[in-house]
């Protein structure tokens, strides 16, 4: 299946005439559900009115991959919701050169899981987890104490509990994408990561979560929302965002704090910047705040 670019692509430029950001979503291959995410991102980012969003999706599993060479240099920011068959070379260099020459990327959810041989592609998402990934992919990487530690110890990359609600804690108030946002907040049910492990490369570590052993989870407080430092880039990492059955039954997606981090995050990884208002709907420590049509209010 030759690459699949949905929606009206506009000539190769810093931003769209319309002066909203660029936004280029991959998507097609995941071991979640891929068909709910890459519609739901492109409806948050593009109901804030700040963006405008392209689809490219890869052949299906064992497909051929050689006509996937999406353009990368024509977006601001690149948003991963991906993971499967290795691209064409051509594709991995081009992804590097946007990259490396300072491009925008967020890495969403189970993206973190794609591509565990591709050793810069490590360095790109600072951490991952699962397809095999262990001691020698680097470090496990949790909070003692409220502060980051590095843990050799062997063991497979990678694993969750029980999908549930669970608090948010704020690890950095002062940076564009959380100033203004509450130290603490309820996020609606999803599943929290843990046990992930990479070359842990984190800049700014924005948000943390607390697994509970009861659930499955490994009992520390794991990383799930951080910047990522490779050279000139500007990487925002989301492993919040664990899609549902359909866009009306969604709640990870559907909760206004991972749409405001997505939208913020991308902005930031977009500009350097974040100019949005927290949003009057956010949730607060004792209760989510879910938007079921994914429209932010009227400002």
């Amino acid at each position: 299946m030759a690459t699949a670019i949905i929606s009206l692509l506009m000539p190769a430029t810093s931003q769209a005439k319309n002066n909203k950001i660029k936004a280029l979503i991959v998507s097609g291959q995941n071991n979640h559900n891929w068909q709910v995410s890459h519609k739901a991102i492109k409806m948050i980012l593009e109901n804030s009115g700040l963006f405008e969003c392209d689809i490219t999706l890869t052949a299906p599993a064992r497909g051929d991959m050689s006509k996937f060479t999406p353009d990368f240099s024509a977006y601001d920011v690149v948003v991963l919701d991906y993971n499967g068959d290795r691209w064409p070379k051509q594709t991995d260099d081009a992804f590097l050169k946007y990259v490396q020459n300072g491009g925008g990327l967020v890495i969403y959810h189970a993206a973190d899981n794609a591509f565990a041989q591709w050793e810069e592609f490590q360095r790109i998402i600072a951490l991952g987890g699962w397809e095999g990934r262990n001691e020698k992919s680097g470090p496990y990487y949790y909070l003692v104490d409220g502060k980051p530690f590095l843990d050799n110890s062997p063991g497979p990359g990678g694993s969750h509990g029980w999908q549930r609600e669970y608090p948010m804690n704020c690890r950095n108030s002062k940076h564009p994408i959380t100033k203004g946002l509450p130290d603490g907040w309820r996020h609606a049910q999803d599943e929290m990561y843990d046990r992930m492990r990479g070359p842990a490369n984190i800049k700014d570590l924005l948000y943390s979560g607390t697994t509970d052993p009861k659930t499955g989870g490994s009992g520390r407080e794991e990383p799930l929302v951080f910047t990522v430092d490779y050279g000139k880039a500007r990487i925002f990492h989301l492993m919040l965002g664990h899609a549902g059955p359909t866009l009306e039954k969604n709640p990870a997606m559907q909760c206004v704090g991972f749409q405001t981090l997505l939208l913020r995050g991308s902005e930031w990884a977009a500009t350097g910047k974040v100019k949005q208002a927290v949003p009057k709907d956010f949730p607060t420590a004792e209760k989510c705040s879910l938007r079921l049509d994914y429209k932010a209010p009227a400002k």
